[in-house]
């Protein structure tokens, strides 16, 4: 597995460099967001450990640039920038998990060898396509379609498209989704899982004769076919 530190501080790069290398990861080393980016885009990384404030060019624009880029590699945000609307902008943006210092490393690792786990697994085993009525997702190419018109979603649409999607017919609280979709497993304040439904719902039901993903007043969404 490889791993991109995208760091500035040498002691804090060195440290999460060391403490990856002995837990078996091929690590490499990026000082500012522009060579990061470059990286990321050239590197084929398995997940991309990253800090908010750095020269040149900071996480978030790095981030920002990767993923319009193309780059779907799990990103963890590292960063003494702690607040709740912080985690929220780093999500939002498009990180799949956030982490403030000072931290413990052993909860990075157990983070990262997650994400890395997701990243590989891409769900179970023998399963490659995901389907609700005429909605599909190919998991492998990573391209969604309903009907014969192809939706575009950016990386966070698309995990939250596959989580409702492998529970679809059931109803997803907002907790659920925060949890399995953020990686939060606390409430950070904010209107986050309903922003993104509601851009998810914009782009597989409008123009669509039947709508595919409901809210359920009180208790948060289900996707499939209303009676």
């Amino acid at each position: 597995m490889k791993i991109l530190i995208v760091e500035d501080d040498d002691d804090t790069a060195g440290y999460v460099g060391k403490g990856l290398d002995e837990a078996g990861f091929v690590v490499d080393r990026a000082g500012n967001g522009r060579d990061g980016l470059f990286h990321a885009i050239d590197g084929g990384y398995d997940c991309i450990v990253m800090d908010r404030m750095m020269p040149q060019m900071d996480g978030m624009a790095t981030l920002a640039a990767m993923r319009a880029a193309g780059v779907t590699t799990p990103v963890l945000i590292l960063s003494a920038m702690g607040s709740p609307d912080d985690r929220v902008a780093g999500l939002t943006q498009g990180a799949d998990d956030y982490l403030t210092k000072p931290f413990v490393f052993a909860e990075l690792l157990a983070r990262v060898r997650l994400l890395t786990r997701r990243q590989g697994a891409g769900g179970p085993a023998a399963e490659t396509k995901l389907a609700c009525d005429d909605l599909e997702m190919d998991l492998l190419a990573r391209r969604v379609r309903r009907g014969a018109r192809t939706i575009d979603l950016q990386p966070r649409e698309f995990r939250l498209l596959e989580y409702l999607l492998r529970h679809a017919g059931q109803v997803v609280t907002r907790t659920m989704l925060l949890e399995g979709v953020w990686d939060y497993h606390f409430d950070p304040g904010s209107n986050v899982t309903d922003v993104h439904v509601s851009r998810l719902r914009r782009k597989i039901d409008d123009g669509a004769d039947r709508k595919l993903l409901h809210t359920v007043r009180g208790s948060g969404y289900k996707l499939g076919v209303e009676p």
